[in-house]
């Protein structure tokens, strides 16, 4: 089982702590998170993206996935005018430039809230009406693009399986994929497994965390309610052989290294291999 790295929980330090990090640890690759100081798109844009490709070479970490932060600050492309949308857009399809010129294997995006006064009608044609400019910029440069789930404590507009074949379906796409993030799912009392029976081949990616069942909290293994041991035999015996990056995000940004660590070993210890 492939293992990455997201680098949100090193923001506080420079990205090369991440990638550092991530080699000396065992990790299999890097998803890069795409906001300041690290790898925000404009930035990248502007020069940095020679650092995050020289980082990538020289501790041999391929970069699996980028993801700029496209959760309401200041990017939603679900909330705000049409001025705001347009940025949000923008901002996006530039995150797939530099996906594509730093080699990422996909770009992730989420559909963040809509707006407690938005009606549901008004959200599925405006997620129409995004996802189908930016998966026709995807086929023009040939990138993947994942729609990650989020938790209803996140968002209002994909949370569940249902959601995302409801989306998927908007724009047939042959560049648009789905992912789980499995604390989703488990707060909202749905199976897991369920992501593999309906998404298919268009499941491309897994966060792996624990949850506590009652927030979006992201937990180290073991420290939540997950049966993640179980879980993990069901997940390589549907044939998946993608990577699983365990997403620490900000609950343990004041020693990322030794919670990373505690991360990897006690993810490893979950595997079925792994068991005496």
């Amino acid at each position: 089982m492939k293992t990455g790295m997201f680098t949100c929980g090193h923001q506080r330090l420079p990205v090369e702590e991440a990638f550092r990090d991530a080699h000396e640890l065992g990790y299999d690759g890097i998803e890069l998170w795409g906001g300041r100081p690290h790898a925000f798109a404009p930035d990248l844009k502007a020069g940095g993206i020679r650092k995050i490709k020289e980082l990538a070479r020289t501790y041999q970490l391929p970069i699996i996935g980028y993801t700029p932060e496209t959760n309401g600050y200041p990017w939603n492309m679900m909330l705000g005018d049409e001025r705001m949308r347009r940025e949000s857009l923008e901002m996006i399809k530039l995150a797939m430039d530099m996906a594509k010129e730093m080699n990422a294997g996909f770009t992730l995006i989420s559909a963040a809230h809509a707006g407690y006064l938005t009606t549901p009608d008004v959200i599925w044609q405006r997620l129409a009406d995004n996802l189908h400019e930016l998966c026709e910029y995807a086929q023009e440069i040939e990138m993947d693009l994942v729609l990650e789930p989020l938790t209803p404590y996140e968002s209002n507009v994909v949370c569940n399986a249902n959601d995302v074949l409801r989306a998927l379906s908007l724009v047939p796409s042959p560049r648009l994929y789905s992912m789980i993030d499995i604390c989703a799912p488990w707060v909202q009392g749905e199976p897991v497994m369920s992501y593999f029976t309906k998404l298919g081949d268009k499941l491309r990616h897994l966060h792996i965390v624990d949850s506590d069942g009652a927030s979006d909290s992201h937990y180290i293994p073991g420290e939540g309610k997950m049966p993640l041991r179980e879980l993990m035999q069901d997940v390589i015996a549907s044939g998946y052989d993608g990577y699983c990056t365990i997403e620490l995000v900000t609950m343990y940004m004041n020693e990322p290294r030794l919670f990373a660590r505690q991360a990897l070993e006690r993810f490893r210890a979950l595997l079925p291999e792994a068991r005496p």
